[in-house]
């Protein structure tokens, strides 16, 4: 196995933490990929991993390998599709890219074929999450975020914006009636979107011209995914405020109505963000160019 394999096989086993799952993934056999790390930690005179019984994790010299090899490993793969291009603008290799789950539902899974389609050399592993994952530490190139982002070391590439909406079921409002303004709403139950994070519940928000008011409601049920949000509020359990594009089919067969249309939130941040390097890997680059056209119809 030469470097850059021996580099492929220790991203790998970063990436899942097992050299069986790394193995079964490389189409390689155990013994293999255990000999490609034995050897990079004997040429580095390092240990990389931290090995039990039941998992395996990175050492601190691991953790600092990591992004150098990932970016040296993207490198090459896209330096190699240079002389092996599958068309005039395809390009080659693995990506591994994360998404908020039920845009990776409804959006992103949906439209892969024509991305693959487009690059028939490119293969892409698809996370859906709504955790903020760690790209780094998780051999991620890049990922999908939306809101506004906290302190980070990654690289943002702004996309635009998803208007939000308020919404409940027109069972909700017969039970309890229709807020006329922010003042009705203490007399109202909202479903509580907890963050996958900190598991802290996210204030009611509105926007009073160049002002974003937030608001602390009450709610008997709380959840983590926006799966589970929508359907809470199809269920009657309370208001939601949420993408428009998430919920647009259930505004038109009228199983949600819009509400206080006038105190909406503000317009919640889409970015693609992916680790500092040098080069951007063309893989990216053709990602976030495909997400910008998918997202297109979406985004204000």
């Amino acid at each position: 196995m030469d470097r850059i394999d021996t580099l492929r096989a220790f991203l790998r086993v970063a990436a899942t933490g097992s050299f069986s799952l790394a193995a079964d993934q490389l189409g390689l056999p155990r013994p293999s990929v255990s000999l490609a790390i034995q050897q990079l930690e004997a040429r580095l005179g390092v240990r990389v991993f931290h090995r039990t019984t039941r998992k395996v994790t990175l050492t601190q010299d691991g953790q600092a390998l990591l992004e150098g090899a990932s970016a040296l490993v993207g490198d090459m793969e896209d330096l190699e599709a240079r002389f092996h291009p599958p068309g005039e603008s395809g390009v080659a290799g693995r990506l591994r890219v994360d998404v908020p789950s039920r845009i990776g539902r409804r959006l992103v899974a949906p439209a892969l074929p024509g991305l693959l389609a487009r690059h028939p050399a490119l293969d892409i592993e698809l996370g859906s999450t709504d955790r903020a994952v760690d790209l780094v530490a998780e051999g991620i190139d890049c990922a999908l975020r939306v809101g506004v982002l906290g302190d980070s070391s990654l690289v943002a590439h702004p996309l635009g914006c998803f208007p939000l909406i308020n919404c409940a079921s027109p069972a909700y409002v017969q039970r309890f009636g229709v807020p006329q303004s922010p003042k009705d709403l203490a007399q109202h139950q909202v479903v509580q979107y907890l963050s996958p994070s900190t598991g802290q519940a996210a204030p009611w928000e509105w926007q009073e011209g160049e002002t974003c008011r937030t608001l602390a409601l009450a709610g008997r049920v709380g959840v983590n995914n926006a799966e589970s949000y929508i359907a809470c509020a199809l269920s009657g359990l309370g208001l939601i405020q949420i993408p428009r594009f998430d919920v647009q089919e259930h505004l038109d067969d009228g199983s949600l109505v819009e509400l206080l249309p006038q105190h909406r939130p503000a317009p919640m941040p889409v970015q693609v963000v992916y680790p500092h390097r040098r080069h951007l890997s063309r893989r990216v680059q053709v990602f976030m160019a495909w997400m910008a056209e998918l997202l297109s119809g979406q985004l204000a």
